[in-house]
């Protein structure tokens, strides 16, 4: 009389099979870290967007200021820059892939200081290429001056 049931094999080789499937559907559900850094630049473009809005609508030029660990917005009252008050959308806000290496084309800080960027009250502003690296990738949001903000 034969035992009905699996041998031990069996089981080794269907758990192997869904260890398999598993690690893969894992791999193909988490994001690569290209696609984090393009979701993190379109986020940051959408964001310098409404800035640019922003200062357009209340008259007064607003900043978009980053280190390499995080980005604000600041608006200018009188002679100080001041963090937005009470705005939920343009809160201070940590890089997901920090630290970040930010180049801006044409560069406008100085040396050694936060990298700003300032939108005047002016519909048109100067266009710029800013370049967002954490690791071996990297992302490019392009500003046309007119309003229009493209991730690269």
């Amino acid at each position: 009389m034969r035992q009905r049931g699996f041998t031990l094999i069996e089981l080794l080789v269907v758990l192997v099979i869904i260890g398999l499937t598993l690690g893969l559907v894992t791999m193909n559900a988490a994001p690569s870290q290209r696609q984090a850094m393009q979701q993190e630049a379109q986020r940051v473009a959408l964001l310098l967007q409404l800035a640019r809005d922003e200062a357009i609508v209340r008259n007064r030029p607003v900043a978009f200021e980053a280190n390499a660990n995080s980005y604000r917005f600041l608006i200018r009252n009188g002679r100080r820059w001041e963090a937005l008050p009470a705005d939920d959308m343009l809160r201070e806000r940590e890089f997901k892939r920090s630290p970040v290496t930010l180049l801006l084309d044409p560069p406008t800080n100085i040396p050694g200081e936060a990298l700003r960027i300032v939108f005047g009250r002016e519909p048109v502003d100067k266009p710029f290429v800013l370049t967002m690296a954490s690791g071996d990738v990297s992302a490019a949001i392009h500003a046309d001056g007119i309003g229009h903000f493209t991730v690269e």
